[in-house]
């Protein structure tokens, strides 16, 4: 199976109006410079329309935003995990807090994931619902308090127990899935205390899309990688 190195920095483009158009290759090339001028594992979440662009103009891992559990066909507007691989991607969000899917359908879409080698990165709320998501064995699963997504204070400062507890959790169900926090991540130091806490890296995006000084940004994520 394709797998993402850890640990690492998956950055988020959300559709912020920083990333529209030519905005969103832009970034990438950001992220990919500091990738590998630092040898820093990061990957890349583009908008959905600028997916395959993206794909297309950098190195470093790419992955969808998000997939339906739909085989291609007449499936108007939603997004087959074979056109996600198709556009060059390594892999792919499922059931972002934006983005949620019922319990039947992340398994599902999991599944789909891996039977085309597309490495599944599921999104969750709490320490529980992660451990229940681990049971369909996705390659990572996220864990972001939706109160903290898009805010100035990390989850690491706010709620570091959620992040070992998950941990503990997901392993307990299985010991192969990797865990990784968000929900306000900006710098190195909340890189490090997610590192520190047992997770395999961060999944962020306001931190890096929005910043003033985005290379700088980057530089300071990776210091603590």
């Amino acid at each position: 199976m394709t797998e993402l190195t850890t640990p690492i920095i998956i950055v988020n483009f959300k559709v912020y109006s920083e990333v529209e158009g030519p905005g969103a290759v832009r970034l990438a090339k950001e992220c990919e410079s500091v990738a590998l001028e630092k040898k820093a594992n990061i990957a890349v979440c583009p908008p959905m329309v600028e997916l395959s662009r993206v794909a297309s103009e950098v190195t470093i891992p790419v992955l969808s935003q998000h997939v339906d559990d739909r085989s291609p066909g007449s499936i108007t507007g939603y997004v087959s995990p074979q056109s996600v691989k198709a556009a060059g991607a390594m892999g792919t969000l499922i059931n972002h807090a934006e983005h949620r899917m019922p319990p039947q359908e992340i398994a599902a879409a999991i599944e789909a994931c891996r039977k085309l080698g597309l490495v599944s990165v599921v999104c969750t709320d709490t320490a529980e619902t992660s451990a229940a998501m681990a049971v369909f064995s996705p390659d990572f699963i996220a864990v972001e308090p939706p109160e903290l997504i898009g805010g100035d204070i990390s989850v690491t400062t706010a709620d570091p127990a959620i992040v070992s507890r998950t941990v503990e959790m997901v392993k307990a169900v299985d010991a192969q899935v990797k865990v990784l926090c968000g929900a306000g991540v900006k710098n190195g130091r909340d890189v490090r205390a997610a590192l520190d806490l047992g997770a395999s890296g961060v999944l962020l995006a306001s931190g890096v899309v929005k910043a003033k000084d985005v290379k700088a940004a980057l530089l300071d994520l990776v210091s603590a990688l």
